[in-house]
């Protein structure tokens, strides 16, 4: 069987670049599935499809042409997309088809099908519990709201994304109670506390748990 290791939890934005050190170190394929959704959010705003047509989404999530690279960079038919899916707009859009179990059941196989030699590094929510639930290694990864506020800040700064903190914050807030029941590790994840960890020390942490 293709050993899968998951990354799961309410971590904040560091959480994908441990998945993709991981992987990197590894040589695995890597897959960020909350990258599908976004994704998949992108394609209906640009075609207009009302985020509320089901049969339309359906279509386009499974005609999703998107590829990972492991520079923290998502190809959408060929383009680079790694900052149109982080904007607020996006992950606004992106919630919403979330939410729609027609659609995660559609995007549920497009997950699994990464699941490839030599071995894959799953990244997002869910992972260990729904997608992959006969993964070697469940990691689920925590940090407190203010830290991962921050986090996920100084990533759109970066990102040059003009928010304020405060209302980063606060959708954090909205959106961890949203997905509250969905929160929880797997029975046989291993649990790490990252609020006053560096990203290198979670990857070692890992990476002595395989």
């Amino acid at each position: 069987m293709i050993p899968v290791i998951t990354i799961d939890g309410p971590s904040g934005s560091g959480k994908g670049t441990v998945g993709e050190l991981l992987a990197k170190k590894l040589g695995w394929r890597f897959l960020d599935s909350g990258a599908l959704y976004r994704a998949l959010a992108l394609t209906a705003l640009k075609r207009d499809v009302d985020l509320t047509d089901v049969s339309s989404l359906k279509e386009l999530a499974i005609n999703l042409d998107i590829e990972f690279i492991l520079d923290c960079r998502i190809i959408l038919k060929g383009q680079d997309v790694s900052r149109e899916i982080r904007t607020e707009e996006c992950s606004l859009a992106a919630s919403k088809v979330a939410v729609l179990p027609e659609i995660r059941k559609v995007l549920l196989k497009r997950q699994r099908d990464f699941r490839q030699k030599p071995g894959l590094v799953a990244d997002g929510r869910d992972m260990g519990t729904v997608v992959f639930p006969d993964a070697q290694l469940k990691v689920f990864l925590i940090a407190s709201q203010k830290e991962r506020a921050e986090r996920r800040y100084r990533q759109l700064q970066e990102q040059e994304i003009n928010v304020s903190l405060h209302d980063v914050f606060q959708d954090l807030q909205k959106r961890d109670k949203r997905d509250e029941l969905r929160l929880k590790p797997a029975s046989d994840a291993k649990v790490i506390d990252t609020t006053k960890l560096s990203i290198d020390k979670v990857l070692r942490k890992i990476l002595k748990l395989l």
